[in-house]
């Protein structure tokens, strides 16, 4: 099975596909810190009507990846700095934890098969640097976590969940190094999967806290390289066009 018939929901209607494709430019590095993303201009590059590219662009605000200007529509926000880091990791902390441990109580073959598609999504992933595979993989490191956020039905925590964005965040990180923390990652998702799997509650909560807890450490060493290679970008980037997205 290849990477792209990853088994997630189906993503078919013309905003999700713009939305994906607009990731895309964000994660190759084709749209930076600081650059403004038009809707007449993302439309005309993408070649769809300006209505999808509004709402995709809406969507891409919930999560962090794009804020809005008053009077000046959209633009990409500066690279998440350390504080901001810990500050989203720290919410997740709260948030996750407790998620799973609802999750625990409702579990059933549906999520654990679930799960398990979700960390073979992300083993199969390339880890290389290009924008495909840090897609690839990033899709299926957050569709693991949203899997058990909705498991635990409870609207105000998957609320609160949603509007943090820090997958989003972390994962412009990864322009031009790639993914570098795969093997933790994936053998913590396999520790929590098992941990759901025994259905003691208490243990779900503790071992996805400490998950978290190594994903907060790995996203602020993530930050320090990223701020050592500041001002380097990977040839997909140098090649591209962004001017085409603005106004």
């Amino acid at each position: 099975m290849g990477v792209d018939e990853y088994p997630m929901p189906v993503r078919n209607t013309l905003v999700d596909q713009v939305y994906e494709r607009l990731m895309e430019l964000l994660l190759d590095g084709t749209l930076q810190s600081g650059d403004p993303v038009s809707i007449d201009g993302t439309a005309r590059y993408l070649g769809v009507s300006p209505t999808p590219v509004r709402e995709a662009l809406a969507r891409l605000e919930s999560t962090g990846n794009v804020v809005r200007v008053a009077m000046r529509g959209y633009r990409v926000p500066e690279m998440p700095d350390a504080k901001e880091i810990t500050d989203i990791m720290d919410a997740r902390l709260l948030i996750e934890p407790q998620l799973a441990e609802l999750a625990c109580t409702r579990a059933d073959a549906r999520l654990f098969d679930g799960l398990e598609q979700a960390i073979e999504g992300q083993e199969r992933a390339p880890h290389t640097t290009d924008a495909a595979a840090i897609r690839a993989y990033h899709r299926a490191d957050e569709h693991f976590h949203r899997l058990i956020a909705e498991h635990a039905d409870n609207a105000a925590l998957l609320r609160a969940y949603d509007a943090l964005g820090g997958h989003g965040q972390r994962f412009r990180l990864f322009i031009g190094v790639g993914v570098r923390d795969s093997a933790c990652a994936i053998a913590e998702h396999r520790d929590i999967l098992a941990a759901l799997r025994r259905g003691y509650a208490p243990e779900v909560y503790r071992i996805m806290h400490e998950h978290i807890k190594g994903v907060k450490e790995r996203a602020l060493a993530e930050h320090a390289q990223a701020e050592r290679a500041k001002g380097t970008r990977p040839a997909a980037v140098r090649n591209a066009n962004p001017d085409e997205l603005r106004p």
